[in-house]
């Protein structure tokens, strides 16, 4: 199995984030568009529903801080040591091409 880029690790957690955020939307939606018309069990599970949605919310908020926490240290880490980002940079997508190039 190939390495992953940071580039395409940020793009997934960023794909991560949208859709939990549109599933956190929905199910608010959803609550909001059934509260009257439910049963017991519906009431039931309206209430799980409701506790599965702010566990998705915070869960959510948790990823945001450490998406940006991670993107602050590289942005850092980057500006303090320039050359031997490059330098990194440089030696692990030589790496990558040897080895994706070869079979």
């Amino acid at each position: 199995m190939a390495a992953r880029s940071a580039s395409e690790i940020e793009q997934s957690t960023e794909k991560l984030l949208q859709d939990l955020k549109a599933v956190v939307q929905d199910g608010e939606e959803l609550l909001q568009a059934g509260m009257n018309e439910l049963s017991e069990k519906g009431q039931a599970a309206r209430e799980r529903l409701a506790a599965a949605l702010d566990v998705a919310r915070k869960t959510r908020q948790k990823l945001e801080r450490s998406a940006l926490a991670g993107a602050k240290a590289t942005d850092r880490a980057v500006r303090e040591h320039p050359y031997e980002s490059i330098g990194i940079a440089f030696g692990v997508g030589l790496l990558l091409g040897v080895l994706l190039t070869r079979k």
